[in-house]
């Protein structure tokens, strides 16, 4: 294919919709370095977006069909992410977390290529047996591959990838096929689950964060700081925000990691109202094109990884927006596209690629 003929069939819409992302995250990025003018991570974050730009593009050249028709590269990549989470678990704890390898003056996190993984396995799984979908115990089977990147993110601990990793899984079941009474057997299942962790396994300090979301009292001084600052910054952006730079949650250190885990609740409080909508325009229009080339795909394999990481960057927007706004409870999930971050953009990039390939050979 000559040069013309591959740019011709690129997708740019998405391209567009997710520029404009980054570049909304680059500018909070910025804005939030503006007090300390220390602007480190706003330098890294654009050498962050180049690396991520040339391997989407290296990526969108490496023909798809030949990961689709080699079930053992798949396996292989599952593996080598497993093995990944099992390493992180030995490394120094951030914040009490084993997330990350350090690796010089950067952090890898091994999330990332997990969730690359499962979407591929679990794609290759249901693309092979979407007409066996209605036996149960292929749904059974199919769990086992999220299970245990879900018990290791666990054992971090880390709740927020694991309840991706989950939402992934029963997304790619639903555009499977799956049936209804089988979804009302994984409800059961999910919320009898759900309890015995809460009971037996998860720490105090996870156990304190749901219950005093449940609870109508307010601490504001302890668990619900973050919570309450969040909601503070977005209340008082208003229409039109308060301009760059001028955010005084943000700015003066009310608001904790303006640059990752709540940057939607800096960017409200610079940009307002307006800077949400065109977030949540964005976005809107990023799953709409995904979800177009999937539609339009002929393969299987195709639809279902298209469907398995809108799912992932939907599911990942919707909880750190919710959780922003105070609807759920605080986990560390960043914004897809616009939190700073290295990883989270490398790989959502790298499936971009894969995307802009299924649209050159499918479509």
């Amino acid at each position: 294919m000559n040069l013309f003929s591959y740019l011709k069939k690129i997708d740019w819409i998405i391209l567009g919709a997710i520029v404009g992302l980054v570049v909304l995250g680059a500018i909070s990025i910025y804005s939030s370095s503006l007090i300390s003018q220390n602007f480190t991570d706003f330098y890294k974050q654009l050498g962050f977006l180049g690396v991520s730009i040339v391997a989407m593009v290296i990526v969108s050249f490496f023909d798809y069909r030949k990961l689709r028709e080699n079930p053992a590269l798949i396996v292989l990549f599952y593996f080598i992410s497993i093995g990944l989470l099992v390493g992180v678990l030995f490394m120094p704890t951030i914040r009490d977390t084993a997330s990350w390898y350090k690796i010089g003056p950067f952090n890898f996190d091994p999330i990332e290529p997990t969730k690359i993984a499962l979407i591929l396995i679990l794609a290759k799984f249901f693309s092979k047996r979407h007409r066996e979908i209605y036996h149960f115990k292929n749904v059974i089977f199919s769990f086992f591959y999220v299970a245990i990147p879900c018990i290791l993110v666990f054992l971090q601990p880390n709740f927020g990838p694991l309840v991706i990793f989950l939402c992934i899984w029963f997304g790619v079941l639903l555009v499977s096929g799956i049936r209804k009474k089988h979804i009302f057997i994984l409800f059961i299942s999910f919320v009898l689950c759900f309890a015995l962790s809460f009971t037996f396994l998860m720490k105090d300090y996870q156990k304190d964060r749901i219950l005093n979301f449940v609870s109508a009292e307010n601490d504001a001084l302890g668990n619900d700081w973050n919570k309450n600052q969040a909601q503070i910054a977005i209340g008082s952006g208003g229409l039109l925000g308060k301009g760059i730079g001028n955010g005084s949650q943000a700015q003066y250190g009310f608001l904790p990691e303006p640059k990752t885990d709540f940057i939607f609740s800096a960017i409200a409080e610079e940009t307002g109202f307006v800077g949400m909508t065109i977030i949540a325009g964005l976005y809107i229009l990023l799953f709409y094109r995904i979800l177009k080339v999937s539609i339009n795909s002929r393969s299987n394999f195709a639809r279902l990884f298209l469907a398995g990481w809108s799912i992932s960057i939907f599911a990942q927007m919707l909880i750190n927006t919710s959780m922003n706004l105070g609807l759920l409870p605080v986990v560390g999930l960043p914004l897809p596209f616009v939190s700073y971050g290295g990883s989270n953009l490398l790989f959502n990039f790298i499936c971009l690629g894969i995307m802009q390939n299924i649209k050159i050979v499918e479509t």
